[in-house]
């Protein structure tokens, strides 16, 4: 993050993109691009991707990783925003992917990255993905739940492969996080526990199927994670089950093991997320200790990050419109996005920073709630924050926006999905255009 010659720091430095910086116009601009100039040139609401952090954050969890556990990879959860363009560059940039439906495998395979190094997670996979994925040569399949076994391993057969598999065990470890994110738990939809006997049954059913090949077990505790504590007790449950259930009791090496993602990332100025070598150290460090003291050969180690990757390397960009005055009770100023764009403030109770691209070393003057414009009283984007005086017409732009936004949003009041482009050295590339309103009835069938 840079500054204009002379210029303060500028602020919310930790959570803009990297390239952030004031052009010798006094405007935001990031990846080198005035984000005035994108907003003329594409239109808001808009998302902006700066390529720069996206690659320094890949690279940032390779080497963190790969430095605390020499036999580990990094693969991006695709969940956390996916498309051709955007899978592409993270595929030349040498990483893999985790998916979780049949769209995103979909995706991957049309963006023509290999798929060998793909992941399929899901705790209802249909007959249709599962077919999709084995045919397609998908890496490793994530087996959730008992029934997925047989099916898997009628899909395998028809189509004449053996499909390695992990197993997905739940710890019944709480990552204190929110409880709609939450998913280690033994009260979740997510993976098999071991407490009730499912896991093992799992691992049995697999090492007893022709078409089906054992490769390891996956954990993953939520999102987003920002102590450390939960980890390492997982990974000794995890550890515990490796030794005990799958080595003592059915007789199988585990070759392979991820702990999945959930790693933090800051959304507001005062958060400060751990760095990416504190969560490498604590699991490598207990699962090292747990194999050494048990005795079993260090497996190969799979993690998963996707919000971490692309949240701050993303900004949403609004257009000020009206204003609505309550005295004594609260300012309401609207954008011209909101849930449709950006349901996570709705689902969970997000909360974001903002920042004026035209001024943004402007002093605040007032406390406002930044509105959204669709049809319900929820569509908030961030409620009571401090900002200078906002003018109809001018751009609000919201840091930390990369994940989960683009990848949840909704047609919602049919309104359009936004642009989304990518920036690098003051280029910018249209990754995705605007919808149209023909786009809204493509899918209509009329009599």
């Amino acid at each position: 993050m840079t500054t204009a010659p002379g210029a303060a720091a500028l602020p919310l430095a930790h959570v803009l993109p990297v390239t952030a910086e004031v052009n010798a116009a006094g405007h935001l601009a990031v990846g080198g691009c005035d984000l005035r100039d994108l907003a003329d040139r594409f239109g808001t609401p808009l998302y902006v991707y700066d390529t720069a952090t996206v690659r320094q954050e890949l690279h940032r969890y390779r080497d963190a990783f790969t430095s605390a556990y020499p036999d580990s990879e990094v693969v991006y959860a695709s969940k956390a925003f996916l498309n051709r363009p955007f899978a592409r560059f993270v595929a030349s940039e040498g990483f893999g992917f985790d998916a979780v439906s049949g769209g995103e495998i979909a995706t991957l395979r049309a963006a023509g990255v290999d798929l060998g190094r793909v992941y399929l997670h899901g705790n209802n996979k249909t007959p249709e993905e599962l077919r999709l994925a084995v045919t397609s040569g998908v890496g490793r399949i994530v087996i959730d739940g008992e029934w997925e076994v047989d099916l898997l391993e009628g899909i395998a057969a028809e189509a004449g492969v053996v499909q390695r598999v992990l197993i997905r065990v739940s710890p019944g470890i709480d990552g204190h996080t929110h409880e709609k994110t939450t998913t280690g738990i033994l009260d979740s939809k997510f993976g098999m526990p071991i407490v009730t006997g499912a896991a093992e049954r799992a691992v049995r059913a697999v090492v007893a199927s022709p078409h089906l090949e054992f490769r390891g077990i996956h954990m993953h505790l939520g999102s987003p994670i920002f102590e450390m504590e939960p980890y390492g007790a997982a990974v000794e449950v995890m550890a515990q089950f490796i030794d005990e259930v799958c080595r003592q009791k059915i007789g199988v090496e585990v070759p392979e093991f991820s702990p999945g993602g959930g790693f933090a990332v800051a959304y507001r100025d005062e958060q400060q997320a751990p760095a990416y070598t504190e969560y490498a150290n604590v699991i490598a460090t207990t699962l090292k200790r747990e194999a050494d003291a048990r005795g079993f050969a260090l497996p190969h180690m799979t993690v998963e990050p996707g919000r971490s990757i692309v949240a701050r390397a993303g900004m949403a960009v609004y257009t000020v419109g009206a204003r609505k005055e309550v005295p004594g009770i609260r300012t309401y100023v609207s954008v011209d996005g909101g849930m449709a764009d950006n349901p996570r403030v709705a689902l969970y109770g997000s909360q974001y920073e903002a920042v004026l691209p035209d001024r943004p070393f402007a002093p605040n003057e007032e406390v406002v709630t930044i509105a959204g414009k669709f049809c319900e009283s929820g569509d908030i984007l961030i409620k009571d924050i401090a900002l200078p005086r906002l003018r109809a017409g001018e751009l609000l732009a919201m840091p930390a926006a990369g994940a989960y936004q683009v990848a949840m949003e909704s047609n919602y009041n049919l309104a359009l999905r936004p642009a989304v482009v990518m920036v690098e050295n003051g280029q910018a590339r249209l990754i995705r255009r605007r919808q149209t309103y023909e786009d809204l009835g493509a899918l209509d069938v009329d009599e």
